[in-house]
């Protein structure tokens, strides 16, 4: 896990860029249908160059840090892409992205670059919430022949779903911040209330009820 100041840092500019917006009393719904208090878009990060600088530096370290040997970077669609390529670039190392399914028309890819066989890959993710949508690429990843040794994202709600399903699949799991990271920063630099915190807090534990 990265520094604490690291992830209170990143916590600091997800909601300074309003990349994570708190909602408590006129909750989200997600695709999933679960109703949330928060939303959290990190691709809103790319339109401030200190963040995204920020982000890419502290990405690229934590795939030098963890998962010595990477060969190349996979971004998983869509909003790893970009912050997929931004830390292949700044490693310099070859970069390929995975679609949620093969395309449709053309040459059906749902990888796209080129990947080599036995390819030691680590994935870069946006967010993890279940982590569904980055197994979903590991295994695509991993069907293509390239080896997946572990995944790198911005920011994890940290369910327990999510954790056991990486574990399941043997891949470790890197996060620059986390909830209780985001709620701390929240409340120290006055964008919620501490009676707010304890809603955010009851989602956590049962956000697939929560609300309902």
């Amino acid at each position: 896990m990265p520094h604490t100041e690291t992830a209170a840092q990143i916590a600091a500019y997800l909601l300074e860029s309003q990349a994570v917006r708190l909602r408590p009393e006129q909750p989200f719904r997600w695709s999933s249908g679960w109703n949330s208090p928060i939303y959290c878009d990190n691709r809103v990060t790319l339109s401030y160059p200190h963040i995204r600088t920020f982000i890419k530096k502290a990405l690229a370290q934590v795939v030098q840090e963890h998962f010595g040997g990477v060969q190349a970077i996979a971004g998983v669609a869509t909003a790893g892409i970009a912050q997929g390529a931004l830390v292949a670039d700044l490693l310099d190392l070859p970069y390929l992205y995975v679609r949620p399914e093969p395309k449709s028309h053309g040459m059906g890819n749902q990888i796209e670059g080129k990947l080599e066989k036995g390819q030691r890959i680590v994935l870069i993710e946006d967010l993890v919430s279940t982590g569904g949508s980055s197994l979903k690429a590991a295994k695509a990843v991993q069907e293509a022949g390239g080896e997946v040794i572990g995944m790198a994202a911005i920011f994890t709600y940290g369910f327990g779903q999510a954790d056991a399903n990486f574990a399941a699949a043997n891949i470790p799991t890197v996060c620059l911040s986390h909830y209780n990271a985001l709620l701390e920063t929240a409340a120290q630099q006055g964008y919620i209330s501490k009676d707010a915190i304890a809603t955010l807090e009851e989602w956590r534990q049962s956000p697939e009820t929560w609300g309902k």
